[in-house]
């Protein structure tokens, strides 16, 4: 296997690894939810890439990388991965990223370098101080630009801390792809789906008498529907993994997430005739904060003070800051003609180290103690105390 296909697959093992642990959590088990892995890596690859000592190999770990070049590779090829094929009859695709920093700070130029170059970010400077709000509403538009409409408020209200946050990474996804073979609308009928309570709901069902790759397993059957395939080598098709039983998904997702190559030894590839075929037509939004499950999940160090220094300039900042939220918002339809889908993503990153609002006074008319230090090592070169700015006297 080469380090492109080795990365990949670690890649889908996170992927799964997340999908697990948010399916089958007790808040998420009993509603509808989608997410894009692929935008959640893609952030904690470029945090990865700004950290260093335990934070970032904790990082590495997590993402089951064995290094940061193999991270950035990745996150090369993904835009390529995602590149719009609609000019030669595939999905309209569109994948945009975006980082927005703190007038007050500058990035790192190895960090910027790699930012624009792997991560194709686009680099804003905002005033996070004295207009927070007016900069959440800059990225919550940008999102709902670049996801053509279909992704709004990423950041809710009172996400981005005018005394903490410095930074903000984000990106953003849009795919929209018409079905090889598009389902006769004038065949779809409502007919039940049963839930796990033992109860039913009529819902409109697609179908087709044609032909269909499907794989049948032990207690369960993959369904694979492909989109029209543009000119290149790439191709898109969406996956339906069913079980047998009607409570027989909380197993399944935990075999995709604990049997390594499951996903890819469980697609079909061949066509088989089908008998009854039905497919229901689906809405889904779904958005929540990823930062407890990341730490459900063992990665707790970005989370904390320290060792995201390899982002800005600033020594104070950057030997304080930390990942605060990552937001991530998702949504996706399924009809007759194919599946429009769109994500966006967002990650706070704030500091502890202090900052004065504007309008807070700071007025030396009384005595004060005073600190002269090297920050880089912390060195404290003079410390000393003025109780009277006239007495120059020993």
């Amino acid at each position: 296997m080469d380090d492109l296909s080795e990365s990949i697959n670690n890649q889908t093992q996170v992927a799964f690894t997340i999908a697990n642990h948010l399916l089958l959590s007790k808040n998420s088990c009993a509603n509808n939810i989608v997410f894009s892995p692929l935008l959640l890596h893609l952030l904690l690859s470029i945090t990865a890439a700004g950290s260093k000592g335990p934070t970032r190999d904790q990082l590495l770990s997590f993402l089951r990388s064995n290094s940061i070049h193999h991270l950035n590779s990745l996150a090369s090829r993904s835009s390529h991965v995602l590149s719009d094929a609609t000019p030669a009859g595939g999905p309209r695709m569109s994948f945009a990223s975006g980082a927005w920093v703190d007038e007050s700070l500058s990035l790192k130029p190895s960090f910027k370098q790699l930012v624009n170059h792997h991560y194709k970010a686009v680099l804003a400077s905002v005033d996070f101080q004295t207009k927070a709000d007016e900069a959440r509403k800059e990225v919550n538009s940008w999102a709902e630009k670049e996801t053509n409409g279909l992704i709004n408020e990423l950041l809710p209200a009172g996400s981005v801390d005018p005394l903490t946050t410095r930074l903000i990474f984000a990106n953003a996804i849009y795919f929209k792809g018409a079905w090889i073979e598009k389902f006769d609308a004038q065949m779809t009928e409502d007919d039940d789906f049963h839930l796990v309570n033992g109860s039913s709901v009529k819902v409109p069902f697609m179908t087709s008498n044609k032909k269909q790759f499907i794989g049948a397993f032990d207690g369960f059957k993959v369904l694979g529907l492909p989109y029209k395939q543009g000119k290149d080598k790439r191709q898109f098709s969406m996956y339906l993994f069913l079980p047998d039983a009607i409570d027989g998904l909380p197993s399944l997702i935990e075999k995709l997430n604990s049997e390594s190559g499951f996903l890819e030894d469980k697609l079909p590839y061949q066509k088989v005739e089908v008998g009854d075929f039905r497919i229901p037509k689906f809405k889904i939004s779904f958005g929540f904060e990823t930062s407890n499950a990341l730490k459900e999940l063992g990665l707790v160090l970005p989370f904390k003070k320290g060792d995201l220094t390899e982002m800005v300039d600033h020594p104070c900042v950057s030997k304080k800051l930390f990942v605060s939220s990552i937001y991530h918002k998702s949504f996706i339809e399924v009809n007759e003609e194919g599946t429009e889908a769109a994500s966006a993503s967002a990650m706070c990153c704030g500091s502890s180290y202090p900052r004065f609002r504007t309008w807070i006074d700071f007025v030396a008319d009384h005595p004060f103690l005073f600190v002269v230090r090297e920050d880089v090592s912390g060195a404290v070169l003079f410390i000393g105390q003025v109780l009277n700015p006239l007495d120059n006297s020993c």
